[in-house]
């Protein structure tokens, strides 16, 4: 009765279903340069970028079934699978640099004729959470649901779109998953990994997608990404604004954290609106895990629109932090966001902490990448 019904599901999607969230596609293409056109390469001490190469180069040397494709373009991953054992062996930043530099070239990244585009930037937040209820941690942390069922419409046919679905089964058909005032609401069959002190708190770990717990006794855990509900995302700036709530200039996140904080119910109720929800897990790891599978790097790491960029692909940035210093450096592409759309459009990974909440929640800053391939590498790009 299942399998009928997610087949009925699929043909209504040929006949009635949209693209899903996206609206429009960028004209991609790639221009080769050299590394003298990349501003301030010589500058960059790799500090950081040699662990996330190198966790990168693992996943993809040991994944037989990881590619370096994406929907408008691909190169060989068993050039980059060779150069990544050389890389394996190379202890030295300095040799790393040199070694990229003498295999590599970057190409530049172009949409719709122009290389310049948008950047924004995430962090890794603090919770204060236990593993039992009580007066103080009374807010649920949830873990992927038990009744939770995701559909690629590719499985079921070549020649439907590469398009991920995320439902529930009812009457032995597959529907939307609940949304958040739907979740508010108790209709959810999940586990809790963890009981937060503070709603806003885990309100915005969900945004960001993972966040260190402190537990009672001092000791921290690290909460990941499980799932999402498969809802389209509101992001909270926008809601307040349009309900006029807060000004354009109230719109970082640290101010808008502090307005949540500070306004009960209205928050709560605004907090609603956003339908999607994230699921968690306790993960033991250095860092947050990315789309890959990995523990992000700060400041070497990137979410990325998986349409245009494969996961795993080595990126030169040229942008700027919020007080207007320059960001010139390597960085993998190792995660994505429901809010990374676009051939250029970046998600910079800031780091843990209030620090780095201070500078990610005001990041919005205009730039460019590069991507680096392995010289001699055939390069296939679908739509110049």
């Amino acid at each position: 009765m299942l399998r009928r019904g997610l087949i009925f599901f699929l043909l209504l999607l040929l006949t009635a279903c949209h693209s899903g969230e996206r609206i429009g596609s960028d004209k991609f293409s790639l221009q080769k340069s050299s590394f003298s056109d990349l501003s301030g390469w010589r500058n960059d001490d790799f500090y950081l970028f040699d662990k996330a190469i190198k966790n990168v180069c693992g996943a993809l040397v040991k994944n037989p079934r990881q590619t370096l494709k994406s929907e408008h373009f691909e190169y060989s991953l068993s050039e980059y699978k060779n150069h990544c054992q050389r890389i394996a062996k190379i202890n030295d930043k300095k040799d790393l640099k040199e070694y990229i530099e003498n295999n590599f070239e970057p190409y530049a990244v172009i949409a719709n004729g122009r290389t310049e585009g948008k950047f924004t930037s995430y962090y890794e937040a603090n919770i204060r959470a236990s593993y039992e209820k009580d007066n103080k941690y009374k807010y649920p942390i949830y873990g992927k649901p038990n009744d939770l069922v995701e559909v690629n419409l590719r499985d079921f046919d070549t020649n439907l779109p590469n398009q991920r679905l995320i439902g529930r089964v009812k009457n032995g058909k597959l529907v939307k998953y609940y949304t958040r005032q739907e979740i508010d609401k108790g209709l959810l069959d999940a586990p809790v990994v963890l009981w937060g002190d503070d709603d806003v708190d885990i309100f915005i770990m969900q945004i960001q997608g993972a966040a260190v717990a402190t537990l009672p006794n001092g000791e921290e855990v690290r909460v990941g990404y499980a799932e999402n509900n498969g809802h389209k995302f509101r992001g909270i700036g926008s809601i307040l604004l349009e309900k006029k709530l807060i000004k354009p200039s109230e719109a970082s996140m640290p101010k808008i954290r502090k307005w949540l904080k500070n306004n009960g119910n209205k928050a709560k109720a605004s907090m609603l609106l956003n339908d999607r929800f994230i699921f968690h897990k306790i993960v033991d790891a250095e860092g947050p895990i990315g789309a890959m599978g990995l523990p992000l790097f700060a400041g070497r790491s990137m979410a990325v629109d998986r349409q245009y960029i494969p996961l795993g692909t080595m990126m030169w940035l040229e942008t700027k932090a919020p007080d207007g210093s320059k960001i010139n450096k390597m960085v993998m592409a190792e995660d994505v966001g429901s809010a990374i759309q676009g051939a250029i459009r970046g998600d910079y990974f800031w780091g843990h902490g209030e620090d780095a909440l201070n500078e990610a929640g005001r990041m919005n800053s205009s730039g460019q990448y590069y991507i680096l391939i392995p010289k001699g590498a055939e390069v296939k790009i679908y739509d110049r």
